[in-house]
């Protein structure tokens, strides 16, 4: 069967939109960036402001979203304090934690007097 040229890049965009509108992925019941490594929200971000700014970024790196990144669904995207982009669910920034080494590693869960919690779908 031929499929023409025309449905197979209409299937394509449509493929790579879908991959777009859902920044992060889901690995056993939580939310992991592309490379596999767990995302946090923060308890004290509030109104899809991120609070984690400066030495905490250093520690909490921003789930950051490429230049021109379109969300939708439950995604949306914030500006930071410092103008860069980053990744939102339901309006809670999403981070990584530096000292997760490996996928599936969540060492930051409940870290800082339970403030900071894996981030889940």
């Amino acid at each position: 069967m031929k499929i023409p040229r025309l449905a197979l890049a209409l299937l394509a965009s449509v493929s790579l939109a879908a991959c777009a509108a859902s920044p992060a992925m889901v690995s056993n019941g939580m939310l992991t960036g592309s490379n596999g490594m767990t995302l946090y929200t923060f308890d004290k971000d509030a109104g899809g402001k991120s609070a984690c700014n400066g030495p905490c970024a250093t520690n909490w790196p921003p789930f950051y979203a490429m230049e021109g990144a379109a969300a939708s669904g439950d995604y949306s995207v914030i500006t930071r304090d410092d103008g860069k982009k980053q990744w939102a669910l339901k309006g809670k920034p999403l981070y990584y934690w530096v000292k997760d080494q490996k996928p599936g590693d969540m060492t930051g869960d409940g870290f800082l007097n339970n403030a900071w919690h894996v981030a889940k779908p």
